[in-house]
């Protein structure tokens, strides 16, 4: 297999991968990282209190924590991962890295958004900060990660944009030279 179609193949891959884990509303994605978050959840906050579990309820002692599709933050996961995907010419390895990375990071802030919410839960106006936290700091934590895991990985390459680029070279025709006819 000659360059160009090794990376045409690469190109492939990486995108049918997005389509892949993107399918069926995330189920893969939460299915994954609602336990964890759970499971995660649970552990601090057993160390600081008496906790009980059931399914992805945690109960206090006199609050419950549901945690939703929402509070996992699955589609920011999937965000990372469909920008560090779709950039084009990066080693194999080195996106494995940026994708751990960028998973890692954004995970523990994201356990770190759901504690910091926790004790105002019963307050009048959790609901206020809940939704400044989900929509906008939310946004600024996959922003900064992002930004991040380019600048550690020394990533040049603009998902999608690199990608079609280079399709549109595949495709755009070759000039040819014109010559200019000499009349006698």
């Amino acid at each position: 297999m000659n360059k160009q179609s090794k990376k045409i193949f690469g190109l492939f891959t990486r995108y049918f991968t997005i389509l892949l884990i993107g399918a069926g509303n995330l189920y893969v994605v939460y299915k994954l990282l609602t336990p964890l978050t759970v499971h995660t959840l649970n552990t601090i906050l057993s160390v600081f209190t008496v906790t009980t579990l059931s399914d992805n309820i945690i109960y206090l002692s006199q609050t419950r924590i549901e945690i939703v599709p929402a509070c996992v933050a699955g589609a920011a996961f999937y965000l990372l991962f469909l920008l560090i995907f779709s950039t084009a010419n990066i080693k194999p390895e080195t996106r494995a890295k940026a994708v751990i990375t960028a998973f890692a990071i954004f995970f523990a802030l994201n356990i770190t958004r759901i504690l910091i919410l926790i004790p105002m839960i019963n307050t009048s106006y959790f609901e206020t900060i809940h939704w400044i936290f989900w929509h906008i700091v939310s946004v600024i934590f996959v922003v900064a990660v992002w930004f991040g895991v380019m600048k550690i990985y020394k990533i040049k390459s603009i998902p999608i944009y690199s990608d079609l680029n280079y399709i549109r070279s595949l495709i755009k025709p070759v000039k040819k030279s014109k010559r200019k006819k000499k009349h006698k």
